[in-house]
């Protein structure tokens, strides 16, 4: 983890010793929100009067709020621009108020990233977009992105990699060669249906990328069979595999469906199907199916047109519990936090 001494300087003249300025630094940076323990965790401190003194240096100094939530807890918020201008990250959205689903997740991420400080974190949104299309050559059309509507009189903004997910280089497996690593955090709480909307915005991505990772990290276990499954599914195979046998798969799919030959709908054939229309569509792919159904284009044919089209490509996914957190927000409670 990259924290400039620089930044911790700025931090400290706000009057914070230098291991605060250094967490403080980090929650900024990844998630805006922090527990008390994290703090302890990060400091190797005990808790009393040293966390005591750091959490009235965050209130008075008018830099954080505190909210309590029926005694599961007090969750700080960093909202103050004057801190995160110290750090020059005075436009984070990380300041702003947020969803309790969303300051889960950002309580489960700072806890991934406090318990892998080795990494070398991408921070901010330029540092990602740089490593990806210059060190990498991807075209910034294909990196994940979404258009936030500007006030009366100003433009939309196109923002990229706006989840601010865990972003780093590093090695699969011993011994191998880094390779970028991206992730999903599950706040504990959610459903499969978020992450496979997350896989789906990265995926013209994935298909850039020679070999990757992909890190599904949770606090609990509960998703991580089917996260495993589907993503090997969604992104793993068709990747992995040569194209023309993704095609072909693909044309024997839509032909069962198209003359209703299931009595019941399988689910997995019934998702590539979907998949494969967002991958295999335009009047190319059109002909080539009319012309298969015909008869008039071999299978044979067809391997030929597309067999080994793409560079092989690997992609690793692992699971990763996060055992040191404990959430502190209750499922029941849903709505906005006032932070201002």
């Amino acid at each position: 983890m990259n924290i400039p001494q620089n930044h911790v300087a700025l931090l400290m003249e706000l009057g914070y010793t230098e291991p605060e300025a250094r967490f403080l630094y980090v929650v900024a940076t990844h998630s805006g929100y922090f527990i008390l323990r994290q703090f302890l965790n990060f400091t190797g401190a005990r808790r009393g009067k040293r966390s005591n003194l750091f959490a009235r240096k965050v209130l008075t100094g008018g830099h954080g709020s505190v909210r309590d939530y029926l005694g599961y807890g007090s969750i700080y918020h960093l909202f103050s621009r004057t801190l995160y201008g110290q750090i020059e990250k005075g436009n984070l959205r990380n300041r702003r108020k947020h969803s309790f689903e969303y300051i889960r997740t950002r309580l489960v991420l700072l806890d991934f990233i406090l318990a892998n400080p080795e990494a070398e974190y991408l921070e901010t949104e330029q540092d990602k977009v740089t490593f990806f299309c210059e060190k990498l050559s991807v075209a910034k059309e294909f990196l994940p992105g979404r258009l936030y509507e500007g006030g009366p009189g100003s433009r939309p903004t196109l923002r990229y990699f706006v989840d601010k997910f865990p972003l780093f280089v590093a090695a699969p497996l011993p011994g191998a060669p880094p390779v970028v690593t991206l992730s999903f955090v599950d706040s504990g709480l959610g459903t499969i249906a978020s992450f496979l909307t997350h896989l789906a915005a990265y995926r013209p991505l994935f298909r850039h990328l020679q070999t990757f990772r992909f890190l599904y990290i949770s606090p609990t276990d509960a998703q991580f069979a089917r996260a495993t499954e589907r993503f090997r599914a969604v992104v793993k195979q068709p990747l992995e595999s040569d194209m023309s046998s993704e095609i072909l798969r693909y044309f024997q799919v839509r032909q069962r469906f198209e003359k209703r030959q299931y009595v019941v709908p399988v689910t997995e054939d019934f998702e590539f199907l979907n998949e494969a229309k967002c991958r295999f569509h335009g009047d190319r792919f059109e002909c080539l199916y009319k012309g298969w159904i015909s008869g008039t284009l071999s299978e044979n044919e067809l391997r030929n047109e597309f067999s080994q089209m793409e560079p092989h490509r690997t992609v690793f996914f692992e699971t990763h519990l996060v055992t040191q957190h404990r959430s502190h927000l209750p499922e029941k409670e849903r709505g906005m936090v006032n932070v201002a």
